[in-house]
């Protein structure tokens, strides 16, 4: 079986390389693959590529993901995390093949401080939000067999994130000021790709499992708090810090005003995805502490 990855140079396209290699033949592409077409501001040649390579399954590990930006470029978001999916979604059901595509929590609006299930009613605050309910709506009235993983908070030891950036001003810094009142659960995008790839071999036999899934780490946390988790473990590592464990302090939302609205609200409950798939998803601790210790080594 041939599987298509596209995005590969972004933080979850990286493992999925790893997570995805034993189940075929996998062809990664970057936006600048020269052989072929892979840019998803550029929708309409995708489906091109899926005709020319004809895979078994295509994964889209690409997005726009400048929360703030999208604001000010909604088009290009629009293009890239909805008009793209829409037309891989076309082309993999002309084929019959999976799709594969990675979901948000910032298509809910983040009331209340229940996790939100796969049925709960999507009311995105921001352009980015509206953009990546429009790819999974897109997905889905195709018709093709497809798997949506919606997840939250991604990180990696790689590429740019909220990790990286704390251990960034972590080490220029003597004080730091965090949102602490929204919730969700940072989600390693080694735990994504490992969860994708099981899942494809549990869809080789059922595939009548396929759609859509919520898919995060366990437990929940605050921004300020997994601040103050990545630098404690930096700490204990050996990494460069200068702020000191209690002089990170808390802020509001309304404290750090952005150009788009985040949801307070981004748990997920995940009971669905664990059921279907026979999973036990990992505290959210244990891949953090993963992320930096690979730092650490480095």
């Amino acid at each position: 079986m041939r599987v298509l990855l596209f995005g590969r140079n972004g933080q979850v396209g990286w493992e999925l390389q790893r997570a995805l290699a034993p189940l075929g033949e996998l062809v990664a592409l970057a936006t600048d693959s020269p052989q072929w077409p892979a840019d998803f501001r550029a929708p309409e040649r995708l489906a091109e590529t899926v005709r020319a390579l004809r895979p078994g399954v295509i994964v889209n590990a690409a997005a726009y993901t400048a929360v703030d930006r999208a604001e000010s470029e909604p088009e290009l978001a629009h293009s890239v995390n909805a008009e793209a999916p829409g037309v891989l979604a076309r082309a993999a059901a002309a084929s019959g093949a999976w799709l594969v595509h990675y979901g948000t929590d910032y298509v809910f609006d983040g009331s209340g401080d229940t996790p939100r299930d796969e049925d709960a009613p999507t009311a995105p605050l921001s352009a980015y939000g509206r953009s990546k309910l429009a790819g999974e709506d897109a997905i889905r009235a195709s018709g093709c067999r497809h798997l949506i993983l919606r997840t939250s908070w991604v990180y990696a030891a790689r590429g740019g994130n909220f990790l990286r950036t704390m251990l960034r001003l972590a080490a220029e810094r003597d004080s730091l000021r965090v949102v602490a009142d929204q919730h969700g659960a940072p989600t390693g995008a080694e735990l994504l790709a490992d969860l994708t790839a099981h899942a494809l071999r549990v869809l080789r036999q059922r595939p009548e499992l396929g759609g859509t899934y919520h898919a995060a780490a366990a437990g929940v946390t605050s921004w300020h708090e997994y601040a103050q988790h990545v630098i404690a473990r930096a700490r204990e590592r050996g990494l460069p810090v200068r702020v000191a464990p209690d002089a990170i302090t808390p802020q509001t939302s309304a404290d750090y005003p952005t150009p788009a609205r985040r949801p307070l609200n981004s748990r997920l409950d995940c009971t669905r995805l664990a059921a279907a798939f026979d999973l036990v998803l990992p505290p959210w601790q244990q891949g953090v502490d993963r992320a930096v210790d690979e730092l650490a080594d480095r």
